[in-house]
């Protein structure tokens, strides 16, 4: 009978404390804040809440003025599978208006926002860029085909079409679409020499896939690709380019979609090196670099003296930073020159001095759909399989490809925010037009896009002029392509891509945060070992990994504290929201602590912005396992929208309290309640 006795005044107290609560809560929230609600679970701004900061065994009494401003939910009322599509045709015609306004049309069509304003200094610094970066692509793309394993002429095709198209649809004035070192390394591990046709066909279904994904909004995935998985993978492809044009400087024939591969295939035939083109391949990678140091060279007054250069000066500046923009293209044109001297027609490759590129389709490419069927072996091969031929790299590239446009786009934004959808759409649609043009794959190119910036690009017409130079190249120039060396063209790349190499970025990630160089050091050596596509999703899965081991483990702090009354309590405060992976951990280091301690606990949620159904459900056994033991457990400045959920399983003394007043109140009630035992007892 005395037991039952104690039960009943324990649950009795237990009501109090909870209809004191609810009396509380209602007060605040209906005469509170002034009648504003805002729901602390999605705010950004701070909100000014001091917490009990009193600690064990000091006498002096803080005050509190916390107060929380609650969300009002309201009534929820199930909704009919009539009334969701009644509403079906209302929501589809309000997403159509919002769609059409002005706004949204000038961030899907960028050209509305700088065309009003264009002037003649933008045309200007426009021809120039575009001239200039014209004549870095020629040369580039001619080498880009090669790395592709496709003939060189599908490099021109692709570097007109796309940047006319990205200048109506480009954000970033910088860019120049086109072939890009990287996107032509995964079109040669995705064709496995499976041939141009594939090539193009792989074109159109990257622009399809960064159309879909930007349509639906999307860019939102290169945020989790983090900037050491960013560089060990650019670092892996630079190592894996100079690899497969190593080949093209000895004259020898290697294959390979790795490194490794690549170094025993080439290991192979290393004894049929051809002298004259390692030793023009050699001279061409140092004239290369010199005519690189030489665009940095300045005579005159340093810019921080103030003092203004000479007409001289400046002229002669410009002309050795134009020798040296335009390296790439007097080193192709030198090239030309001396095969056009030493090349003899008829006589076979393996007696000819130099290895030439040959022979170029001359004029501009067919404009027809992409093949969506090939003819191989007398057997037609069908869209699907030549889909399930390619494997992965058709999701792969152009993930990588918006991965280095953004990259661009970020470098030259100059602090401005970067629309990744808006990006995708360009490229997506500029890949999907360069494929009626037999191109393949393409994006940004960081190497082009620095030439453009220090060029004095103004908006994206730059490109308008790029893409006429390359049109001229090959209606009036290809028959003189035909004699420009292999070699020269790998010694091109290799100067290109060398720099690409980011050995830098180690130290400063050493100083920061040293456990960031496993997801790098494992993607570069991943890409290295295995395909570039195996290599990337390694560093990626390696970074959900840890962010999975962060929100599984969160740091709770914990403290011993007196209320103003003197009552001793147990604060425990986690650091992150309470989801599947963590509540588990949490609720066992609450349980082991509050065990050790014999007090009443309070957990601090101001930092637990959100939950789901799994918490909820151990939230309930913890409150539960609280009330056996006659152990208070009350929560402190937990978020309505977080309550709300662990209300819907209904959790049985679960106390939630907003300011130290209430804390007060019920740890009064507890110590009163525990003495009237006492003296029952």
């Amino acid at each position: 009978m005395r037991s039952d006795r104690l039960r009943e005044m324990v649950l009795l107290a237990d009501g109090r404390v909870n209809h004191g609560f609810e009396d509380n809560m209602s007060g605040e929230t209906e005469g509170g804040g002034g009648g504003k609600k805002v729901d602390h679970a999605t705010i950004t701004t701070p909100t000014l809440q001091r917490k009990f900061i009193q600690k064990h065994e000091q006498s002096v009494s803080v005050g509190s003025d916390d107060f929380i401003l609650v969300e009002d939910l309201g009534p929820h009322r199930k909704i009919s599978v009539k009334e969701k599509v009644d509403n079906l045709g209302p929501w589809v015609q309000k997403k159509y208006r919002k769609s059409m306004t002005m706004k949204n049309l000038m961030r899907r069509l960028p050209i509305l926002q700088w065309l009003p304003q264009y002037n003649a200094g933008d045309a200007v610094g426009d021809l120039v860029a575009g001239v200039t970066v014209g004549l870095t692509v020629i040369p580039q793309s001619l080498a880009y085909s090669n790395i592709a394993g496709l003939p060189p002429e599908y490099g021109l095709y692709g570097s007109f079409l796309g940047a006319f198209m990205y200048i109506f649809l480009g954000s970033c004035k910088d860019v120049p679409m086109g072939p890009t070192a990287i996107c032509s390394l995964l079109t040669y591990t995705t064709l496995k020499g499976l041939g141009p046709q594939y090539a193009i066909q792989l074109c159109f279904l990257s622009g399809v896939i960064q159309l879909i994904m930007g349509i639906a909004g999307l860019g939102i995935i290169i945020d989790f690709i983090s900037d050491p998985v960013s560089s060990g993978f650019t670092s892996a492809v630079a190592l894996l380019i100079t690899m497969s044009q190593v080949k093209d400087i000895l004259g020898v024939k290697a294959a390979g979609s790795t490194f490794v591969e690549m170094w025993i295939s080439l290991s192979r035939d290393i004894h049929h090196t051809r002298l004259w083109d390692t030793l023009l391949g050699i001279v061409c990678i140092i004239c290369l670099l010199l005519l690189r140091m030489l665009g940095d060279v300045k005579i005159g007054p340093a810019e921080s003296t103030g003092i203004p250069c000479t007409t001289f000066q400046r002229t002669f500046n410009k002309i050795l930073w134009l020798i040296g923009t335009s390296r790439n293209s007097i080193l192709v044109v030198l090239g030309g020159i001396l095969g056009y001297n030493i090349y003899q027609p008829g006589v076979p490759d393996h007696e000819q001095s130099l290895l030439v590129i040959g022979h170029i389709p001359p004029g501009l490419p067919e404009w027809e759909l992409p093949p969506f069927s090939v003819v191989q072996n007398n057997m037609t091969v069908g869209f699907l399989e030549m889909v399930s031929q390619m494997g992965q790299g058709i999701v792969v590239l152009p993930l990588v490809a918006l991965l280095e446009n953004i990259a661009i786009c970020k470098a030259f934004s100059n602090g401005k925010t970067v629309d990744a959808t808006q990006e995708l759409i360009a490229i997506g649609l500029c890949n999907i037009g360069n494929s009626f043009c037999k191109s393949f794959p393409g994006s940004g190119s960081l190497s082009r896009s620095a030439v453009n910036n220090s060029s004095g690009v103004r908006t994206p017409l730059g490109g308008l002029y790029t893409g006429i130079l390359v049109i001229t190249s090959l209606l009036f120039c290809t028959p003189y392509f035909y004699y420009i060396p292999k070699t020269a063209l790998a010694a091109v790349i290799i100067a290109a891509v060398v720099f690409m190499v980011e050995v830098r970025v180690v130290k400063p990630i050493w100083r920061s945060k040293k456990s960031d160089l496993i997801p790098g050091i494992a993607t570069f050596i991943a890409c290295l070992v295995l395909r570039l596509e195996v290599g990337i999703l390694i560093g990626i899965g390696l970074n959900l990994i840890s962010i999975l081991y962060h929100a599984a483990r969160p740091k709770i702090s914990m403290e011993i504290l007196k209320s103003r009354a003197g009552v001793e309590y147990l604060l425990l405060t986690p650091d992150r929201c309470l989801i599947f992976p963590s509540v588990d951990y949490v609720s066992n280091l609450v349980t082991k602590h509050s065990i050790k301690q014999g007090i009443p606990v309070v957990i601090d949620c101001s930092h637990i912005y959100g939950a789901d159904f799994t918490a909820a459900k151990v939230i309930e056994v913890l409150t539960q396992d609280f009330s056996r033991r006659k152990q208070p457990l009350f929560f402190y400045n937990l978020k309505p929208s977080v309550v709300a959920v662990f209300e819907g399983i209904k959790p049985k003394d679960f106390v939630v309290y907003y300011n130290e007043q209430q804390l007060d109140n019920m740890l009064l009630q507890h110590t009163a309640n525990l003495r009237k035992i006492e003296s029952i007892a």
